[in-house]
């Protein structure tokens, strides 16, 4: 069953720029993933520095594969580096296909 794996980032305004394209060189990296489907960058229309990444995975296994392999990547830890709060992920289904 597709899964998603939801990704919140929070950025100070300082580092919002560099937050936003730190994410999308993550998310450049991750269809050479066993199992990546897709993925969507969401910007909070309020908060610039509060991103959203919501990426579809064949399964639980392969989203939590990526991350596991990719935890210490270069991107990985500028991304770390510059929120100002920890990374959030939430693995959620699809209840019913519209």
């Amino acid at each position: 069953m597709a899964v998603f794996a939801i990704w919140e980032s929070y950025y100070g305004s300082d580092a919002a720029a560099d937050g936003k394209r730190v994410t999308e060189a993550i998310w450049r990296d991750m269809p050479g993933f066993d199992g990546y489907l897709r993925h969507q960058i969401v910007e909070d229309l309020d908060d610039p520095g509060h991103l959203f990444v919501i990426s579809e995975w064949a399964d639980r296994a392969a989203a939590d594969q990526a991350r596991d392999q990719y935890r210490d990547a270069e991107h990985a830890r500028r991304a770390d580096a510059l929120v100002s709060q920890p990374r959030r992920r939430t693995l959620a289904r699809r209840i019913r296909e519209e």
